[in-house]
């Protein structure tokens, strides 16, 4: 996915777990983290932590949104990826990707993979892998300062 290209649309999801939003609901309000994560990877739930942190101190200013994308046929259980997610404190909606329909629409072939979209549903940032929190951060600051001052 490019840089500034849109927001590809939330469906598809074989499940929603926490509650389920609409593209239409995220875009023009504030902007929004997309994040893809997987039972199956250990940096994902090492990241969790600091995932929920983030998205606990930008709630006001900050949609985040959780992808499980599964790396196998053991990742698609849903007790499994449901039990994982309490135990990591996931309390953001997730879209459960069974089908790979968002994985696709978002050429993502990473976990843990970052989505940043500014208010008008923009990419604005990506970047993969466990570490660079503190970049993630820089970025999303980046876009909440430019809907703030527009």
């Amino acid at each position: 996915m490019k840089l500034r290209a849109p927001m590809p649309e939330l469906t598809g999801a074989t499940s929603w777990i926490n509650g389920e939003v609409t593209k239409s609901q995220l875009v023009g309000t504030k902007p929004t983290l997309i994040h893809f994560w997987s039972v199956s990877c250990g940096l994902c739930k090492e990241a969790m932590p600091e995932v929920n942190n983030f998205r606990d101190q930008y709630k006001k200013d900050l949609n985040v949104i959780a992808v499980h994308m599964p790396r196998s046929e053991k990742d698609m259980d849903l007790k499994e990826i449901k039990k994982i997610a309490a135990e990591h404190d996931i309390t953001q909606p997730i879209f459960v990707d069974n089908d790979m329909t968002l994985t696709d629409a978002f050429d993502n072939q990473y976990v843990p993979a970052y989505y940043v979209f500014d208010k008008e549903g923009q990419l604005r940032h990506f970047q993969a892998g466990g570490s660079g929190m503190k970049m993630l951060e820089k970025r999303v600051n980046r876009v909440l300062d430019e809907t703030k001052n527009a």
